[in-house]
């Protein structure tokens, strides 16, 4: 019997022709670097967005790479048509004479049904390969979107000798990519992670917002009418369906899920929401399009040091995450000392990066 189509109608990729765990990992092009069999361990609290079309702020990058984690070069969305060519010089220039260290270099390339896809990764991986952590690739829809690139970056790769791969990131922001999220995660050992786009994704849905993020005021819950007393009213959370999805997606493929952008830059406190509430649900950072976004993002998520010391407590009680003990009145188990474990690790990645915090998660 022949296995279902899992790719999408009318793409015939069934189960009986998927590739083996062996040439999963294999490179895809003669003299390419092999894939990453485990992502590099780094904080990437905030993707701060560049557009190296301007010369002012492109020549602020050397500034902001000490107090961001993910230095990209923009070239999609937000830049002109008659700027795009200057805007992927921009970038390279903007590579070549900067020394990120530990920060990371990403650049979101056009999308692939443009003009400008093709010479993008072309004439940058030439360039700066060697310095290039991850493409960004907006409007992913299917896994062949990945397949696509994937195959492209090998082929660049080998002619330019590269010594590492390039990873991707998919952007969620059509209905088609969150309705193909679990096959995109998956889709080559090159995923580094995916980020929510919901502009695009709600003009995608027909949903009737103008908004970039965060939540809306019609969207809500009434409490119990009590008579003639007001209603008290809730204002609910847009993406909170699509964060989960693509959360749970990531997660099972070891890839990291990142909330978008935030557009509205006059309200930093529904800015911190909406990241915190990205950073609860399992979120490894989020974009940060203005200066004034960088600091929430930084305190945002990485994790509160009371709630480190607290974890710290529950690995000492329960060195090998055995039994059950009783800390402050509560009862703590495997599944606790689990989520403990994703904090302690959380908080010993950032204090490698961050020397302040590194002080505050010492044990006590």
């Amino acid at each position: 019997m022949t296995a279902p189509c899992i790719y999408g109608e009318g793409i015939n990729f069934s189960e009986d022709n998927m590739k083996s765990p062996r040439a999963y990992f294999a490179p895809l092009a003669l003299g390419a670097p092999a894939p990453l069999r485990e992502m590099p361990a780094r904080v990437e609290r905030m993707i701060h967005f560049v557009p190296p079309h301007n010369d002012k702020l492109r020549a602020r990058v050397g500034e902001l790479i000490g107090s961001v984690d993910v230095i990209l070069g923009n070239l999609e969305d937000a830049v002109p048509v008659d700027a795009k060519i200057a805007a992927r010089q921009g970038f390279i220039a903007m590579a070549r004479d900067n020394d990120f260290g530990a920060t990371g270099l990403w650049t979101r390339v056009n999308a692939l049904n443009s003009p400008w896809l093709l010479d993008d990764i072309t004439e940058i991986v030439a360039a700066v390969g060697d310095k290039l952590d991850v493409i960004m690739l907006p409007k992913v829809e299917g896994a062949w979107d990945i397949h696509y690139l994937d195959q492209l970056l090998a082929q660049l790769e080998a002619r330019h000798h590269l010594a590492k791969p390039i990873l991707i990131h998919a952007i969620l922001e059509t209905a088609e990519g969150v309705n193909n999220v679990v096959d995109i995660a998956r889709a080559s050992p090159r995923m580094q992670g995916m980020s929510l786009g919901p502009a695009d994704l709600a003009a995608s849905r027909a949903m009737k917002t103008t908004r970039v993020g965060g939540g809306h005021p019609d969207y809500r819950v009434l409490a119990d009418s009590a008579g003639t007393e007001p209603r008290a009213h809730y204002q609910q959370d847009l993406w909170h369906y699509t964060i989960a999805k693509m959360v749970d997606a990531c997660a099972a493929q070891g890839i990291k899920p990142f909330y978008g952008p935030f557009g509205d830059f006059s309200d930093l406190a529904a800015c911190e929401v909406q990241f915190r509430n990205a950073f609860l649900m399992g979120c490894a950072g989020a974009w940060t399009l203005h200066p004034s976004q960088i600091a929430i993002a930084k305190r945002v998520f990485s994790p509160d040091p009371a709630e480190v010391a607290f974890a710290r407590r529950i690995l000492a009680a329960m060195p090998d995450g055995s039994g059950a003990v009783m800390i402050d009145g509560k009862m703590q188990d495997d599944a606790t000392w689990k989520q403990a474990k994703v904090m302690i690790d959380l908080a010993d990645e950032v204090a490698r990066r961050d020397p302040d915090l590194a002080r505050l998660y010492q044990p006590a």
